[in-house]
């Protein structure tokens, strides 16, 4: 089963982040969390790799209605979204919210998972089409 939602860009790494942050915001969430993979590896191991970012994306009302179907979901909040360097182009990749209904076979959490995909899949698409 795909637990991701991904477009790739034409775009160089820094801009794709600053693209990324406008259409999530554009859909109500903020960046929690942030996590430069590539400096961490780089400083913890001396590991050299391709620019990565992980992004914590947090919709408040939608983060509210899940906790409040299931305590436990926190251990799959905030929405994460990957930016990186593959090649030439720069991947985004979002987590499937639907994989919170599939991992806890809540179905209480299906329409919170929809409204999310919803939102992201229209971020994603915002950003395909620039």
């Amino acid at each position: 089963m795909p637990y991701d939602r991904t477009v790739r860009l034409d775009a160089d790494f820094d801009t794709a982040v600053t693209a990324v942050r406008n259409v999530l915001a554009d859909q109500g969430f903020g960046i929690l969390t942030e996590i430069d993979v590539k400096a961490t590896l780089k400083a913890k191991l001396g590991h050299d790799m391709e620019d990565y970012l992980i992004l914590g994306a947090c919709n408040p009302p939608l983060a509210h209605q899940a906790l409040e179907a299931d305590r436990s979901i926190g251990l799959l909040l905030p929405c994460n979204v990957v930016v990186r360097r593959d090649g030439d182009t720069t991947l985004v990749q979002a987590l499937d919210p639907g994989t919170m209904v599939t991992l806890t076979g809540l179905d209480t959490l299906k329409p919170v998972a929809d409204e999310a995909t919803a939102r992201l899949d229209a971020a994603l698409s915002a950003l395909a089409a620039t």
